[in-house]
């Protein structure tokens, strides 16, 4: 399976559901270009869902850095949900673990948002 992204809106928080292998060769640019587009429209409040990831690599967790990144640009956020056991471990290797918040539900990483003054 290769790697496939899905949004909808809650309110006015994006959650983007990724499902698949997150790889360089079957991410590539997805999430970045389609973060891109959202926060050229204005959007500022994502929650990334990565239940579904199968397999992330260094190149996926590279892509996700800069997703972060291209979001931030924007004055924006990018919480992370729902992460498997898989993704998390390479998330403590790779110690993004301390780079991005963490939630355990997709509702509580929406409402973290309605909490920040």
């Amino acid at each position: 399976m290769g790697f496939d992204i899905h949004t909808r809106a809650v309110g006015r928080v994006i959650v983007v559901e990724a499902v698949g292998r997150f790889t360089g060769i079957d991410g590539h640019t997805k999430l970045r270009d389609l973060l891109h587009v959202l926060t050229n429209s204005g959007t500022k409040k994502f929650v990334l869902h990565l239940e579904r990831v199968e397999f992330i690599d260094s190149s996926g967790i590279g892509e996700l850095l800069r997703s972060h990144f291209v979001v931030r640009e924007k004055a924006g956020e990018l919480k992370l949900a729902c992460v498997n056991a898989k993704v998390m471990d390479v998330l403590r290797i790779s110690r993004m673990n301390t780079v991005f918040e963490i939630h355990p539900s997709e509702s509580e990483a929406i409402q973290a948002f309605g909490q920040k003054a």
